[in-house]
C-alpha cells in the first residue's frame, strides 16, 4: 500500500522561486474546528496599509495596556456565494472525492469560469451524500462577487474550496446544505479578537539578478569588472551546478502565507477606514471591511484568503481597544 502523503521536508518557501500556478491560493492543511460547525475561511481584496493607535493587548509586550502606533492593513471583505457542497473520504492516497451537489441558481458569470452542471439535482445528490457512512471531510465551494468591489475592475469570480471544521461528520454536513445556495460574511468565518493565516501571492518582480533575488553579498571592488555577481557557481563536482547556488531568475508572485495575524476591527461602513483620496491604486472601501494588524502579502486589488490559523497558540480573544485610525491621504504632499 501506498504511503500517506506528507509534506516535503525543507522549507518550500524560498525554493524554487518560481511564479505561482494561479492568484487564487491553494490551500492543503487546515486545522481541526471547536465544537459546533463553521466555516474555516474567506477572502476579500486587499485595500491598502495605513495607521492607527491602540491599546496594546499583547500581555508579554513592554508596552503591555498603553497606546501604541501599529501599521495596519485594510482588506475589503464583501459577503461570499456559497455554489457547491463536496464531501470526501480518506484513502491510502490521500483524499477522495464522494459526491458533491450544486445550488439550483448559480451566477452566470461562473460559466466563465467553467462549465456549470445543468442537469443537475441538489435535493436528489444531498440525499445520496447523507446515505455515504465513509464520509472524513465535508468542503463548500464559494465564490466572491468582485461585481460589489468598485476598486477592483473583475466581474469573473474567484472560485476557492473551504473547509467546514468543527462538531461530528452529520454535524458539519447539515450546517453546510443550509448555505448552500446562501451568501456568507466574514462574521460567520471569525470576530475581531481573533487570530487568522493569511495566504496571498505576492508582487510580482519578474526577472531580477542575484543580489535582489537571494540578498547575497556584493563582491569587492577588487574583483574582476564586476560586484553583482556571486563568487562561484559550485565545485567541480558534481559537474553541475547544484540547486543550492543563488542565480538569477524569477522574483515576486510567490504563494506566501502569513501565520497569525490578528483581526483588529470588522466594519460594514467604509468611509471609517479609507483615506481621503482613497487608497493608492485602489480607491474607496464601500463594503465590509477588516483591519489587520501588520502586513499582507501582495499589492493593492489582490485577493486575500484568510484561514483558521493552523499554528494557533494560547491567547485571549478580546476584541482590541483601537483609539484612532489614521484616514490622511497617501497620494503624498
Amino acid at each position: 500500500m501506498a504511503k500517506k502523503h506528507h509534506p516535503k521536508r525543507g522549507s518550500r518557501g524560498y525554493s524554487p522561486r518560481v511564479r505561482a500556478r494561479r492568484e487564487v491560493p491553494r490551500l492543503s492543511t487546515w486545522p481541526e474546528g471547536g465544537e459546533k460547525p463553521k466555516i474555516q475561511g474567506f477572502a476579500g481584496y486587499k485595500a491598502g496599509m495605513t495607521h492607527a493607535f491602540v491599546v496594546d493587548y499583547r500581555k508579554s509586550s513592554t508596552t503591555a495596556g498603553q497606546e501604541v502606533r501599529v501599521p495596519v492593513t485594510v482588506v475589503e471583505t464583501p459577503p461570499m456565494k456559497v455554489a457547491a457542497v463536496r464531501v470526501y473520504e480518506e484513502t491510502a492516497y490521500g483524499l477522495r472525492t464522494l459526491g458533491e451537489a450544486w445550488a439550483k441558481k448559480l451566477d452566470p458569470r461562473l460559466r466563465d469560469r467553467f462549465p456549470i452542471p445543468k442537469k443537475h439535482n441538489p435535493t436528489k445528490a444531498l440525499k445520496e451524500m447523507e446515505k455515504k457512512e465513509n464520509i472524513s471531510d465535508v468542503r463548500v465551494i464559494m465564490h466572491t462577487i468582485p461585481e460589489k468591489v468598485s476598486g477592483v475592475p473583475k466581474k469573473v469570480p474567484d472560485v476557492m474550496e473551504v473547509r467546514i471544521g468543527g462538531g461530528t461528520v452529520p454535524e458539519r454536513l447539515e450546517y453546510a446544505k443550509g448555505l448552500l445556495g446562501k451568501e456568507v460574511s466574514f462574521t460567520d468565518f471569525t470576530r475581531p479578537g481573533h487570530m487568522v493565516d493569511v495566504i496571498a501571492v505576492t508582487k510580482g518582480k519578474g526577472f531580477q539578478g542575484h543580489v535582489k533575488r537571494w540578498g547575497v553579498k556584493l563582491l569587492t571592488h577588487k574583483n574582476s569588472k564586476h560586484r553583482r555577481m556571486i563568487g562561484t557557481a559550485g565545485p567541480w563536482r558534481p559537474h553541475f551546478t547544484m540547486p543550492t547556488v543563488p542565480q538569477a531568475g524569477q522574483t515576486g508572485y510567490h504563494q506566501r502565507t502569513e501565520y497569525n495575524k490578528r483581526v483588529l476591527k470588522y466594519g460594514d461602513n467604509g468611509e471609517e477606514v479609507t483615506p481621503a483620496g482613497g487608497f493608492l491604486h485602489y480607491g474607496v472601501v464601500k463594503n465590509p471591511y477588516v483591519v489587520l494588524h501588520g502586513s499582507v502579502p501582495g499589492p493593492a486589488k489582490r485577493l486575500v484568503r484568510f484561514r483558521d490559523p493552523v499554528r494557533a497558540h494560547e491567547y485571549e480573544p478580546v476584541e482590541p481597544e483601537i483609539v484612532y485610525i489614521s484616514k490622511e491621504s497617501k497620494q503624498g504632499v
